[in-house]
């Protein structure tokens, strides 16, 4: 084989085992906005950006936050500052209501 063509298969190989990375990566985080839909009640497009503003504020790569997420779900842990910006990203993109959640008790008006 001439040395262009080893060269080429190398640049090749190089390629796939990129694109098994970006496939892999792109389940991780299509799973971590599955968990955020999920708990803060948030449409999908409204995961995505969650996702997004918890990786510029925390300045983790948006795939290692969707695997804390999804640790997160397992085993119920998450370093506090993922957390905090994870809750306030979610309080400002919607209802956090857990489903099955007992609602909170209405406040006492002014006039009792």
């Amino acid at each position: 084989m001439r040395e262009t063509e080893l060269h080429r298969i190398a640049e090749l190989q190089a390629e796939v085992d990129q694109l098994k990375e970006a496939m892999a990566s792109h389940a991780v985080v299509d799973q971590a906005i599955g968990m955020v839909v999920a708990l803060g009640r948030v449409s999908p497009d409204e995961g995505w950006e969650i996702l997004k503003e918890v990786s510029q504020h925390t300045n983790i790569k948006l795939r290692n936050i969707a695997d804390l997420i999804l640790v997160w779900g397992r085993r119920g842990d998450i370093p506090p500052d993922v957390r905090a910006a994870l809750e306030n990203s979610l309080d400002r993109h919607g209802p956090v209501q857990v489903p099955g959640a007992p609602r909170p008790a209405p406040a006492p008006s002014e006039a009792d």
